[in-house]
């Protein structure tokens, strides 16, 4: 293929789908995490600082590359369907070309800097890295990574401040619990007491700070502990998003054994509602933003600031709880298979809403409610 490449991680944030995607660090220092399928094989490295600064200079090359061809299809330099049309349909240009295309594109100047934990890079050379970034490519607007809190802790305020002015906006935290107990069940390697502290010194630093709450990470024995806990945490850190990623426990993540051997019982969507509901009643006295933007979550639409938005998203939970269970199963099918996004979905297409109902049917009738449970499990488990 033409094209210059870079390397490039395996996953993102489902808000960076459209930033520009450039590795730091490859895999993840920590790689315990029972719930999580990535890096389960790969062994953790830094990046050398070289290394990583030639690969900002590829996307440079990319950048100005497209450009020209933009030029040269009549365009002036501007990344417009025809010109990705151009780029996609040839079939020669790399990945990483196509990729830096997308970005340019869609236009967020967002940059997401992967993979697992980029904080945990000395800090002298995240700092330079990241002022080399901003240098080769003005047009970034913001700078985004994961880091974990046992690593945020070991910096202090005043490396992250220094990290912030070199050009990291923001950084988003994998907390996922505030309850001790789940988070020694899961090897998470953090407490709460370091969560808290780690999310304060991102803030007190300048940093933006996101953090990712897990619902069904309890299971049925720890679920209210998990709640009320994990909103006691968001309490005392008051960070600016509060994004919801449920549980999901496929064949291939190290938690599913806990589940054959009946030692970890998963909930039931019903179950992981009434959680997600104690857990937002529970969160008081702060300005979070919460946001559900992911496929796994069963209520896309339970997202809003807090306090203005928190009895909006109670009510929504309360209506889903509220339906009858032929319509929640409706509902849990057609948004497994990817058709509904909001309870009204359910009253917008009747001909969709009578083909799920026979599609369940069909399902049940071939393998019973086991079957169909298995059958809705499948649907929402290839997207983790």
């Amino acid at each position: 293929m033409l094209g210059r490449s870079f390397e490039q991680g395996p996953i993102r944030p489902p808000n960076e789908a459209q930033s520009l995607l450039i590795r730091f660090t490859r895999n993840c220092p920590w790689n315990q995490c029972m719930f999580c399928p990535v890096y389960k094989k790969a062994k953790f490295s830094l990046r050398d600082l070289e290394e990583i600064k030639r690969d900002i200079r590829t996307v440079r090359d990319i950048r100005d590359e497209i450009k020209a061809i933009s030029w040269q299809l009549g365009f002036s330099g501007n990344v417009t369907d025809q010109v990705i049309s151009y780029i996609f349909n040839r079939g020669i240009y790399s990945d990483s070309f196509r990729s830096v295309a997308i970005w340019l594109y869609y236009g967020t100047g967002n940059c997401f800097l992967q993979d697992a934990d980029s904080l945990v890079m000395p800090v002298k050379d995240l700092v330079e890295a990241l002022r080399f970034l901003r240098e080769t490519l003005p047009e970034i607007k913001r700078v985004t990574t994961y880091s974990r809190s046992r690593t945020i802790v070991r910096r202090s305020v005043e490396d992250l401040r220094a990290i912030k002015e070199a050009g990291l906006d923001r950084v988003h935290v994998g907390l996922e619990s505030g309850s001790d107990q789940v988070l020694k069940l899961i090897k998470k390697g953090v407490s709460q007491a370091q969560h808290i502290e780690a999310g304060l010194k991102a803030k007190s630093a300048g940093l933006e700070l996101s953090e990712y709450v897990m619902p069904g990470l309890g299971g049925q024995d720890l679920w209210e502990e998990h709640a009320l806990e994990t909103a006691k945490t968001l309490n005392r850190i008051n960070p600016h998003f509060i994004r919801i990623r449920s549980l999901r426990v496929p064949k291939r993540v190290p938690l599913y054994e806990l589940v054959k051997e009946g030692k970890f019982r998963l909930q039931t969507d019903d179950m992981v509602a009434k959680e997600l509901r104690l857990f937002i009643e529970n969160l008081n006295g702060i300005n979070s933003t919460i946001t559900s933007d992911h496929i796994m979550n069963l209520l896309e639409e339970v997202e809003g600031r807090l306090p203005e938005d928190k009895e909006k998203m109670l009510n929504i939970i309360d209506r889903y709880l509220s339906l009858p269970e032929e319509e929640r199963l409706i509902y849990r099918v057609g948004r497994r298979g990817g058709a509904y996004r909001s309870l009204d979905d359910l009253q917008r297409d009747p001909i969709l809403y009578q083909k799920i109902k026979n599609l369940i049917r069909e399902v049940e009738g071939r393998s019973g409610r086991e079957g169909l449970e298995e059958f809705i499990k499948e649907m929402v488990d290839q997207y983790v």
